[in-house]
């Protein structure tokens, strides 16, 4: 599960689909070993690493996950956002938007997927949810209310805080289009998110990295105490977890 994958990221190895105690092959276990799974590697060192061990058949993600010190069960201490990367994220987004007349319009010039009213209620209700983004705007809220229960699990509803509920939907779908993400801090603390591809080389990954961890840092929540950002690692959609110094993410940050 997503709990299960974000500890073997920390931990030096991936966790989509291989468990602590099922047998590696040859080639995970190559990969695993040519990671220290007790060093923090500076930045350039770990993408250098990430990108020799991205050697799957297709361009695979490049993620990062950031265990923060703080507390979302507690108002004060969510954490949630969107936020556009210098270099987007390689994938184009497919977005659905509940909207009518004009501004359907408006959502269907800027290249949505999927729009439409009760009619998309009714088709998410079947079960048609392949959908990075969902967008609304307020006056659909009544309507897409309805889904709660079905796009909230999914990270899907729409909300006026990371504008995805807004009249504006051609800004909306044009910023998902060009590779925005939304993050979120799990219960755990921990926000995962996706920093481009490997085909992107270390100048790029790079770029989006220290892009990220300085929106990570400017939306600190008020009521975060102590160390905020306590441990960085980074991976490939195959490959094993790297772990970041954060130390030199901030230096990074200093330079850029």
């Amino acid at each position: 599960d997503g709990n299960h994958q974000r500890y073997c990221t920390f931990n030096g190895y991936r966790g989509r689909g291989v468990r602590t105690m099922t047998k590696q092959t040859k080639k995970q276990k190559a990969m695993a070993e040519a990671v220290d799974r007790e060093k923090l590697y500076t930045v350039a060192e770990a993408i250098g690493l990430v990108l020799k061990n991205a050697t799957a058949k297709f361009d695979e993600t490049v993620e990062i996950s950031m265990n923060l010190g703080i507390d979302p069960r507690h108002s004060d201490q969510n954490l949630r956002g969107m936020t556009s990367l210098p270099h987007g994220t390689g994938k184009s987004a497919r977005v659905a938007v509940f909207a009518r007349d004009a501004k359907a319009d408006e959502a269907k010039a800027a290249g949505a997927d999927k729009v439409g009213a009760e009619d998309l209620m009714e088709d998410m209700q079947k079960g048609n949810l392949d959908y990075d983004r969902v967008i609304a705007t307020p006056d659909m809220m009544p309507v897409v209310g309805r889904l709660g229960q079905i796009l909230g699990p999914k990270g899907l509803m729409p909300n006026p805080k990371v504008g995805t509920v807004t009249p504006d939907v051609k800004k909306a779908v044009e910023a998902a289009k060009a590779g925005s993400i939304e993050f979120r801090a799990e219960k755990e603390g921990i926000v995962h998110a996706p920093i481009g591809k490997a085909s992107f080389g270390d100048k790029k990954l790079t770029e989006n990295l220290i892009a990220f961890y300085n929106e990570i840092l400017r939306a600190k929540p008020s009521g975060a105490k102590g160390t905020y950002v306590k441990r960085v690692a980074i991976s490939s959609s195959m490959g094993p977890g790297v772990k970041v110094s954060v130390d030199s993410l901030q230096e990074e940050k200093a330079a850029a």
